[in-house]
């Protein structure tokens, strides 16, 4: 069945809804939210239905169903568990030439209610002809997570500007150009900002200006630990956006697929005695790309304020003037603790935690090591793996025990993800010995030792049998001194 697509005003139209139940009530609410004038027939209904009626939104008919309740009626909706019943709805309804849907039966159907995406005043529908309807909620929930919010007011504030957008550009090419910058430019960033009056602003600008000329921006964001299922709605979006994508080594493959697919991609990781590009190279790339007009995602693994040297990008761009935004993403504490069964906080074990980058030995060389040696906090330990043992080192010598549980999570959140686990006293050796690379996190601290007892993602921990458990008693011992790991690229 191939159906006619049509949007239907129904404002101050008398729609008839024919039963009372679950069902009825979530089509009249859907229709009383397009401004129709609403009866429903039915001997009882149920107690939504009745506070509607109180309230004077709607109008009830009890009783069973007589031909009359059809006078009047722009469009009709059998919703009773009855098929006999909205059999004869459907045919006193289609002899009086009038439109219904009988709910859940497309032969009886004269049209079809379809799966809605409401950015109002930007409406999207999803109809299978009635072949499949939660293939349709499918395809809705998908484009769910592509649309943005903002769509609504970007379309609200092209109606108030259509007069003026086509006295100014008469020519349909110069106009759809100003369309797609109006669309994609500026203005759109800011409204998906949620700063209207500067949105407003920037568009009586475009509208003033001589030539339509293609407006370059960034949008930082952060592509979380590695799973795509992890990457937020926004970041999605600013990847089918994006004509440009400049990412880190880190991000994983599976999130690079949701990108669009004509987007350049250029890659700009930095690894420990491996850089691929310096922070300068990566500042020039996005001046470049930006300046030429191009929509660019500057895409970071976990999060770019933790540790990922967001804010010094954002400097760069504000100093020459780029429009930018930020998406944030799950930085690698979070991820690897959630998948590794670790809580980052316990009521009874720890009551802070402390992010912590290792990566260097300057890096180690600046922490406040006593502070960070106290018991009854966790630290989780970004980009360690290289200093392990100048870490260890460090917290024991100054007061941390050498039980101390730690767990070593490796890949957190992907498929290859491990686990190791163990005490301060052993963490070098142990990392050694199960040759652990980065992308790695360490947590270290009480509550590490429940990574035994709460895995639940990828394969058991090493070196703690699962379900052991917690030990949390700490003892002090005398500071060791352990081997350095070798540096691994």
């Amino acid at each position: 069945m191939k159906l006619y697509p049509i949007f239907a005003d129904l404002a101050r139209r008398a729609v008839l809804v024919v039963g009372g139940g679950a069902v009825a009530e979530r089509k009249a609410t859907a229709l009383l939210a397009a401004g129709a004038q609403v009866t429903v027939g039915a001997p009882t209904v149920t107690p939504g239905l009745q506070r509607l009626v109180r309230q004077g939104r709607l109008a009830h008919r009890a009783g069973e169903f007589s031909p009359a309740w059809l006078d009047y009626a722009w469009l009709v909706i059998a919703a009773t568990d009855d098929h006999a019943l909205n059999a004869r709805v459907a045919e006193l309804a289609a002899l009086r030439r009038v439109f219904v849907n009988v709910v859940d039966d497309a032969g009886l159907s004269s049209f079809q209610v379809p799966a809605v995406i409401d950015r109002a005043p930007l409406v999207v529908a999803i109809s299978s002809g009635g072949a499949a309807p939660m293939l349709a909620r499918l395809v809705r929930e998908r484009l769910e997570t592509l649309l943005d919010h903002s769509l609504g007011p970007l379309a609200q504030l092209a109606a108030r500007l259509r007069k003026r957008i086509r006295r100014r550009h008469p020519d349909l090419a110069a106009r759809r150009r100003f369309y797609t910058q109006l669309f994609t430019g500026p203005v759109a960033a800011l409204l998906r900002k949620g700063q209207t009056a500067q949105a407003a602003a920037a568009a009586e600008q475009a509208l003033r200006a001589a030539v339509v000329e293609p407006a370059g921006s960034v949008v930082l964001v952060g592509a979380g630990p590695g799973d795509p299922g992890l990457l937020t709605l926004r970041g999605l979006r600013a990847l089918n956006e994006a004509d440009v994508i400049l990412h880190d080594r880190l991000v994983s493959a599976e999130v690079l697929e949701l990108a669009r697919r004509d987007a350049e991609r250029i890659e700009v990781g930095k690894q420990a005695g491996n850089h691929h590009a310096t922070q300068d190279e990566i500042h020039a790339l996005l001046l470049e790309h930006a300046q030429a007009g191009r929509r660019v995602v500057r895409l970071k693994g976990g999060d770019p304020f933790v540790f990922g040297r967001g804010g010094e990008e954002l400097e760069f761009l504000r100093d020459h003037g780029i429009p930018y935004e930020v998406v944030p993403g799950i930085t690698a504490a979070l991820a690897c603790a959630a998948h590794a069964g670790v809580p980052l906080t316990h009521r009874d074990h720890a009551q802070s935690v402390r992010f912590v980058t290792a990566h260097c030995r300057e890096s180690l060389d600046v922490l406040d090591w006593r502070a960070l040696a106290q018991e009854r906090q966790t630290l989780a330990v970004y980009m360690g793996v290289a200093g392990l043992a100048d870490l260890q080192r460090q917290l024991l010598a100054h007061g941390r025990a050498a039980t101390t549980p730690f767990a070593l999570v490796e890949n957190g959140s992907r498929t290859n993800q491990r686990v190791v686990t163990g005490t301060l006293a052993d963490l070098s050796e142990r990392a050694e010995a199960h040759a652990v690379h980065s992308p790695a996190l360490l947590i270290l601290g009480e509550v590490a030792v429940m990574a035994g007892r709460l895995a639940w993602f990828g394969a058991p921990p090493v070196g703690e049998a699962p379900g052991a458990p917690p030990r949390l008693r700490t003892v002090r011992a005398a500071p060791i001194t352990a081997q350095p790991v070798r540096r691994r690229a």
